[in-house]
C-alpha cells in the first residue's frame, strides 16, 4: 500500500496511506457477510442476502465504512513499519479520500521516537555514596529486636521518661468535646514525641489515676491544625525492661544458637542492603548523566498526559493518607520543596527524565535486539507477587487479563540495556574509589564468578553458619522488620 511521512516536527509525522480496493475487497466481503447473517429480509435465507440487497436496504456507504475501519489498523501498521517509525502514542486518523472500486486513503498525525544520539556508555559517569560501616545499623536492629521483646511491670509511683503508659484522651473546644478527638485505652512511650505537642510534659511525673488538663495542636481530624484543651487521664504506668543481649536473646529472635552468629547474619544483611542501595544510587545517576547528554525534545501531548497522570496518582495518594500537600510538604523532611508550586515542578520534571529514559533505552534495546527469556518474565512476575502480596498465579492472571504482557518485558529489556550502560560507565564514591556494582545481584550478594575480584576492592564479610530452625518462628519475624521497612521505603522512593 502506497504511503508518504510528512514530517510536522522532530516528534511528530503525517502519514498519508492509500489502500487500493484490490486489498479492501476481502474486508468488503467480509462486511457483507456479517451483515447478511445478522438481517433477516423477506425471500432470502439468513446468511444469504446478496450484496445488492444489502446496499438497497442499509446503504452502499455503511458497508464501505465497516470494511475501511477493519483495513485501516493493517494499513496503518504497513506504513508505520515501512517507513520505519516508532510510535509514541495512539494516531489521529482522517479519511481524505474515498473513491468507490478505485481507492481509499487516509491520514494519520502521531507522535513518534525523534531521531537522537546517545552518547557512548564510556562517556558516563556516576557518583555514589560510599558504603556506610555496619556497626551503628546492625545496633539499631537489635534494639528494635529487644523493644520487641521487652517485659513491662506496672509501677505504683509517678511516670518517667522511657516508662509505658496507659491513657485516655478528650480533645475539647470551648467545653465542647473536638469530633475525632477523643481516644481510650492508647500506650505511649513517655518520651518518644509524635504524638500531641506537649504530651511528654503532661504525662511526665504524674500516676495511675491522675488526669491533666493540657492546651496542643491537634495533629488530625476536622479540627487538624487548631489548638484544643487536651484532658489526658493515665489509667497504667508501666516500666520496661529490655533483654540483655546474649545467647539466650539470640535463640529468641533468630535461627542462631550465639549471638556472635546472629550479629554476623545482621550484618551481613545490613552490607546487602548498603549494596543494593549503591547499585539504586549508580543507576539513578547515570540514567540521570544519560539523559543530560542525549537532547531531545518529548511530544508536548505525550509529556502533557504523564506530567497530569503523575498529579492525579499523588494527589489521590495524600487524600487516601488524609494529607493535603501542604502539610505533606511540611510533615516530610525529605522533600526539598519551598510550597506547592516547586513541589509540582519537580514533578513535571522528574515525569519528562523519566520519559526521555524510558525512550533512549528502548532506542538502544531495538539496536542491540533485545529480548526478554521466559525465565526472566518468570523472575518479574514473582518479584511483583512477593512485593504486592499475592500469590505468582495471581500476578499472573492480572498480567493476562490487563495486557501487561509487553509493558513488562518493556521493562525488563530497558533494565538488561540500563545493565550494559554501567558495566561500561565510570562509577565512583564520594570517596574517588571505584564502585563494581555490576558484581552486585538484585539481593546484594555478590556475584560469585566475580567474588575474589570484588573482595580485593571491599572484602565482603562471610555470613555465619547456620542452624536448622527450631526456635519460635514468629520470634524470628521479629529481626526482619527493620530490613523490611527499609526495603519498603526504598520501593515507596
Amino acid at each position: 500500500m502506497p504511503s508518504t511521512v510528512e514530517r510536522l516536527s522532530p516528534s511528530r509525522v503525517k502519514l498519508t496511506i492509500e489502500i487500493p480496493f484490490a486489498d479492501l475487497k476481502p474486508h468488503l466481503d467480509k462486511a457483507y457477510s456479517d451483515i447478511a447473517r445478522q438481517v433477516n429480509i423477506p425471500g432470502f435465507r439468513k446468511g444469504k442476502v446478496p450484496p445488492m440487497v444489502i446496499d438497497q436496504r442499509f446503504g452502499r456507504g455503511a458497508v464501505l465504512q465497516d470494511a475501511i475501519n477493519a483495513a485501516l489498523p493493517d494499513a496503518y501498521g504497513a506504513a508505520v513499519a515501512e517507513n520505519e517509525l516508532v510510535p509514541l502514542g495512539q494516531p489521529e486518523v482522517d479519511v481524505t479520500k474515498l473513491e468507490d472500486n478505485e481507492l481509499v486513503e487516509f491520514t494519520a498525525e502521531l507522535d513518534v521516537r525523534p531521531d537522537f544520539e546517545v552518547p557512548a556508555f564510556s562517556e558516563l559517569s556516576a557518583s555514589v555514596p560510599v558504603l556506610a560501616a555496619t556497626d551503628d545499623e546492625v545496633a539499631e536492629r537489635i534494639e528494635v529486636m529487644r523493644q520487641r521483646f521487652a517485659t513491662r511491670t506496672d509501677k505504683d509511683g509517678a511516670a518517667e521518661s522511657g516508662d509505658i503508659v496507659t491513657i485516655d484522651l478528650v480533645a475539647a473546644q470551648d467545653g465542647e468535646p473536638v469530633e475525632d478527638g477523643t481516644a481510650s485505652g492508647l500506650t505511649y512511650k513517655v518520651g518518644a514525641g509524635g504524638m500531641l505537642p506537649g504530651l511528654d510534659e503532661a504525662v511526665t511525673g504524674k500516676s495511675a489515676g491522675d488526669e491533666v488538663t493540657f492546651t496542643s495542636q491537634l495533629v488530625g481530624g476536622p479540627a487538624e491544625g487548631q489548638d484544643a484543651d487536651v484532658t489526658v487521664t493515665i489509667t497504667k504506668v508501666q516500666t520496661e525492661t529490655l533483654p540483655e543481649v546474649d545467647d539466650e536473646f539470640a535463640q529468641l529472635v533468630s535461627e542462631f544458637d550465639t549471638v556472635e552468629e546472629m550479629k554476623a547474619d545482621l550484618t551481613e544483611a545490613v552490607a546487602r542492603a548498603a549494596r543494593v542501595d549503591q547499585v539504586n544510587a549508580a543507576s539513578d545517576a547515570i540514567v540521570a548523566d544519560l539523559v543530560a547528554k542525549t537532547p531531545f525534545d518529548l511530544p508536548e501531548a505525550m509529556l502533557a498526559a504523564e506530567v497530569e497522570n503523575r498529579k492525579n496518582s499523588i494527589t489521590e495518594q495524600l487524600a487516601r493518607a488524609g494529607y493535603t500537600l501542604e502539610r505533606y510538604l511540611e510533615d516530610t523532611e525529605e522533600e526539598t520543596a519551598k510550597d506547592a508550586d516547586e513541589f509540582w515542578a519537580q514533578v513535571a520534571t522528574n515525569a519528562e527524565t523519566s520519559l526521555k529514559a524510558q525512550i533512549i533505552l528502548d532506542k538502544l534495546a531495538d539496536e542491540r535486539e533485545v529480548g526478554v527469556e521466559q525465565n526472566e518474565l518468570t523472575e518479574m512476575i514473582f518479584r511483583r507477587a512477593a512485593s504486592s502480596g499475592n500469590s505468582p498465579e495471581q500476578e499472573m492472571q492480572h498480567m493476562l487479563e490487563h495486557n501487561h504482557a509487553s509493558e513488562w518485558m518493556g521493562e525488563i529489556r530497558r533494565g538488561k540495556v540500563l545493565r550494559m550502560i554501567i558495566d561500561e560507565a565510570t562509577i565512583t564514591d564520594e570517596s574517588g574509589a571505584t564502585v563494581n556494582v555490576s558484581v552486585v545481584r538484585p539481593d546484594g550478594t555478590i556475584a560469585e564468578d566475580e567474588a575474589a575480584e570484588a573482595a580485593d576492592e571491599a572484602p565482603a564479610e562471610k555470613p555465619a553458619k547456620k542452624k536448622a530452625p527450631a526456635k519460635k518462628k514468629a520470634a524470628k519475624k521479629a529481626g526482619a522488620d527493620a530490613e523490611s521497612a527499609e526495603a519498603e521505603q526504598a520501593a515507596a522512593e
